[in-house]
């Protein structure tokens, strides 16, 4: 068992949020995360005047919940955006807030049953090492010059192994489960290119279909084929597809 996985057993627990008190969980640490850490701009909290942040999604959403097993917290929760099944035409926000490039991905050629978008992928502050990461790769660039390029994401690998981002893709593995329960096979996602640049350390890294956008900052829009982000992870980056899969049990690629 490698040392991810065994992190992933011993820290932390997945939780689906699918009862009205494991919504409330959600929707409050929305609330902490984006209008009271102010993490992403856009976000007022007196918008939400209950203290839980929520929008128009949520009603043809599943979400999860991240849990800390030494505290027994909540810590952090993503969304999977599915079709709405009312009305099955509805855009999701990546095709509203966004420029996409149908040459790099024909979102209305996509089967719209089988594709959802990522969304609210948030992890409490202090849980939260992106940032710190975010410098670290600032302060690599500032050396990358001096060394070979095989060697640089060698030591970056090695690097991120060890962080927090581990807590970023144990909440992957929540989407993977929500993913396998709704056969969910196209994911898409707006993200700051510097989230999907560390995730693809771990073989999680989305295809850019857009150009840079201000929707919460700065952020791009990004596809990604399940079954091939699940091969790749299963072939290169094998202690990462174990805790994302739970060893196999969550997948939508047969392994022989």
């Amino acid at each position: 068992m490698n040392d991810l996985y065994q992190n992933f057993q011993k820290f932390f627990e997945i939780v689906i949020a699918d009862t009205a008190e494991l919504l409330e969980h959600v929707y409050r640490i929305r609330y902490q995360v984006l209008c009271i850490e102010q993490r992403l701009p856009g976000f007022d909290p007196a918008h939400c005047p209950d203290e839980k942040e929520r929008d128009n999604y949520d009603s043809h959403s599943c979400h999860v919940l991240l849990r800390h097993r030494p505290s027994g917290d909540f810590i952090g929760t993503a969304r999977l955006i599915l079709p709405a099944l009312s009305k099955p035409e509805k855009p999701l926000p990546v095709e509203l807030y966004s420029q996409t490039d149908p040459m790099l991905c024909d979102i209305k050629a996509l089967p719209r049953q089988q594709t959802a978008e990522i969304s609210r992928f948030l992890i409490k502050s202090q849980f939260d090492r992106r940032r710190d990461e975010r410098r670290r790769e600032d302060r690599r660039k500032e050396t990358t010059e001096a060394s070979s390029e095989k060697r640089s994401t060698q030591d970056r690998r090695s690097s991120d192994r060890r962080s927090g981002l581990t807590i970023g893709l144990v909440l992957m593995s929540g989407v993977m489960r929500m993913s396998v329960k709704y056969n969910i096979r196209h994911w898409l996602i707006v993200t700051e290119p510097a989230v999907n640049k560390l995730m693809g350390f771990y073989g999680l890294d989305f295809n850019p279909i857009g150009p840079p956008i201000d929707y919460h900052g700065i952020r791009r829009p990004y596809y990604a084929k399940v079954e091939d982000i699940l091969e790749k992870m299963y072939n290169e980056h094998r202690d990462a597809w174990e805790v994302v899969t739970d060893r196999g049990a969550y997948s939508l690629i047969r392994i022989n």
